[in-house]
């Protein structure tokens, strides 16, 4: 792949690429670093600190610093307080949405989880379309949570919760129709 920066072959532990991306990203803080960024519309250090996950500051800032260095996330220094940075996955990090998409639905499908049944089957049901959104939202900067796009609240699983995600589904589907025709 041309104009790919790639760490020599030599210091990976093979040139599988399954293991090339678990060493990029596979742990599983970066994970959910990736998955606050691209879900949860967080930006700023302090969100991921208080994301309820516990991670610690030293490794949080670990964490984010090797996401910086492999090109998966970007700091901006915040314009209103320039001693903040706010993070933003680059379109190497939003390319990762399809994968998030997938361990979202698997994990919630297989495990018990705290993710509201009605948003995790739309989302199966409609993974084009949550594609779309979540990409337009990086594109647009917007840091509105996919997660109330998809009809998620305070109270998961509500019926007008369902119904408004089933109408946002249904007007994707039908720009999508727009485009192609």
């Amino acid at each position: 792949m041309a104009g790919v920066a790639k760490k020599a072959i030599a210091k990976r532990r093979s040139a599988c690429p399954v293991n090339i991306s678990l060493e990029v990203f596979g742990d599983r803080w970066s994970l959910l670093i990736v998955r606050d960024l691209m879900v949860r519309g967080f930006t700023t250090f302090q969100d991921f600190v208080e994301s309820g996950e516990g991670i610690a500051t030293n490794i949080l800032a670990n964490r984010l610093r090797r996401l910086r260095k492999s090109g998966i996330v970007t700091g901006e220094v915040d314009e209103a307080d320039r001693r903040r940075v706010n993070y933003r996955l680059t379109e190497k990090g939003i390319d990762l949405a399809p994968v998030m998409v997938e361990l979202l639905i698997w994990g919630a499908q297989h495990e018990e989880t705290g993710a509201p049944p009605a948003v995790i089957a739309e989302m199966a049901r409609n993974r084009r379309a949550v594609l779309e959104e979540t990409r337009r939202r990086w594109q647009e900067r917007d840091p509105t949570p996919i997660l109330l796009w998809l009809g998620g609240t305070s109270r998961p699983g509500g019926r007008a919760s369902r119904q408004a995600a089933k109408e946002r589904f249904r007007q994707a589907a039908i720009g999508r129709e727009e485009k192609s025709a």
